[in-house]
C-alpha cells in the first residue's frame, strides 16, 4: 500500500487554467472520492497523476517517489499505476481473458493469477468472450480486472459507473467497494455523484474551479462543509439566520446545539440545517397549538419510495424560506397538510 500526494498541481490547456494549486492527500489503502461538478477538472488531474499529462507547477508522488515535479518525470507505464476510465476503453478483437491479461509477460498471460483474478471479479465464464458479447457493467469488470492485473501501487478510477443504469450502477459499485478494501489498493475515484462518493469512499476531496475546497470524511464534509454552495452541493440544506451565545444558535426554529468545534462566543450568521434533522408532526386542525415547534403548511411533497421529502412553508411570518424536512416514505404527508416543525441538533455554524 502506497500514499498518494499532490502538491501545489498547475495544469491548463493554452490559456484555460484547469488545475490552479490541488493539493490531495490519498492514505494508503483508502478510496478516496474527488467530487466536483463536469468541467471542474477531475479529469485532468487522474491524467496528470497517471502521467499521460505533464504537471505545468506543483508535485506527485507515490509511496514517497516523486512522479512528477518539473524537474522528475517517470512515464505511466513505470509509475505502477491502474488506470480504468469511464467506457472501460477495452480491445474489440481481443477476448476477456486476452483484455485482462494485456501488458503481462507473455509466460503469466495463461497462468493462474490470471484465472483467479477474473474470479475475483466475476466474470471467469466470459473467459473466450468478446467485448461486444458482454454487457456494460461486464464490460467495467473486465477493465478493472486489467488494470489490477499488474497489481498495481495504486489505481484511478475515471468515473466508471456513469454509463450504467441506475439498478445496474448501485450493485457495481458495492461490488467494486467491496472489491478494492479486500485488496487494500490505494484508490482515486472521480466522480459527479454525490451519493456514489459519500458512501463509496473514505475521504471526499471537493474540486471547484480547479482548487480542493475541502477534503476529509464523508460525515466531516456533510455536516460541516465550509461554506453554502459546498453544503448545497453536498445536498439540500435549510440555512437558518442565527445568533450566538452560551454555545447555542437561537434561530427562527428555537435554540439549537452546536457541534463543540464551532461554537462562536457571540454574534451572529448562519446555521445548516439538514432535511432529516427536522421533525415534522401533523396538526389536528390550523388552529391547533404548535407546541414545540413552528407551525408550518406542507406546500410540496416528493415520494421516493424509501423517504420523502416536504416543502414546508412556516407560517406566522417568521421571516425563513420554505423549510425542507426528510421523512420516512409511509410518514409522507401531502400538500395542504397542517403541520409541527422542530429541529434537533447539532448543527454547523457556515464559514
Amino acid at each position: 500500500m502506497s500514499r498518494l500526494e499532490v502538491n501545489g498541481l498547475v495544469k491548463g490547456y493554452g490559456r484555460r487554467e484547469v488545475l490552479r494549486g490541488v493539493d490531495l492527500d490519498v492514505p494508503a489503502g483508502s478510496l478516496t472520492a474527488v467530487l466536483g461538478l463536469s468541467g471542474c477538472g477531475k479529469t485532468t488531474l487522474l491524467r496528470v497523476i497517471a502521467g499521460f499529462e505533464r504537471a505545468e507547477a506543483g508535485s506527485v508522488s507515490l509511496g514517497g517517489r516523486t512522479l512528477d515535479d518539473g524537474s522528475t518525470y517517470v512515464p505511466p507505464e513505470r509509475r505502477g499505476i491502474g488506470y480504468v476510465p469511464q467506457e472501460g476503453a477495452l480491445f474489440p478483437h481481443l477476448s476477456v481473458q486476452d483484455n485482462v491479461s494485456f501488458g503481462l509477460p507473455r509466460a503469466e498471460r495463461r497462468g493462474e493469477a490470471v484465472h483467479a483474478l477474473l474470479e475475483l471479479v466475476g466474470i471467469a465464464p466470459l473467459a473466450r468472450r468478446l467485448p461486444h458479447q458482454l454487457s456494460g457493467g461486464e464490460q467495467q469488470r473486465v477493465a478493472l480486472a486489467r488494470a489490477l492485473a499488474r497489481s498495481p501501487s495504486a489505481l484511478l478510477l475515471d468515473e466508471p459507473f456513469s454509463s450504467l443504469d441506475a439498478g445496474l450502477r448501485a450493485s457495481l459499485r458495492e461490488e467494486v467497494h467491496l472489491l478494492l478494501r479486500s485488496q487494500g489498493v490505494t484508490t482515486v475515484l472521480v466522480t459527479h455523484d454525490q451519493e456514489e462518493a459519500l458512501s463509496m469512499a473514505d475521504v471526499v476531496a471537493v474540486l471547484r474551479d480547479g482548487v480542493v475546497v475541502q477534503q476529509g470524511e464523508p460525515a466531516a464534509l456533510y455536516q460541516r462543509p465550509s461554506d453554502e454552495l459546498l453544503a448545497r452541493f453536498l445536498g439540500a440544506v435549510n440555512v437558518l439566520p442565527a445568533s450566538f451565545s452560551a454555545g447555542s444558535a437561537m434561530t427562527a426554529l428555537g435554540p439549537l446545539q452546536l457541534h463543540d468545534s464551532e461554537v462562536p462566543e457571540r454574534g451572529s450568521g448562519s446555521v445548516i440545517v439538514r432535511p432529516e434533522q427536522l421533525e415534522v408532526r401533523a396538526r389536528a386542525s390550523e388552529e391547533a397549538d404548535p407546541g414545540e415547534g413552528v407551525a408550518g403548511r406542507v406546500q410540496q411533497c416528493r415520494y421516493y419510495g424509501h423517504d420523502a421529502l416536504l416543502e414546508i412553508l412556516p407560517e406566522d411570518g417568521i421571516g425563513i424560506d420554505p423549510l425542507l424536512a426528510r421523512v420516512l416514505g409511509e410518514s409522507a404527508l401531502p400538500a395542504g397538510t397542517a403541520v409541527t416543525v422542530a429541529a434537533r441538533g447539532p448543527v454547523s455554524v457556515l464559514g
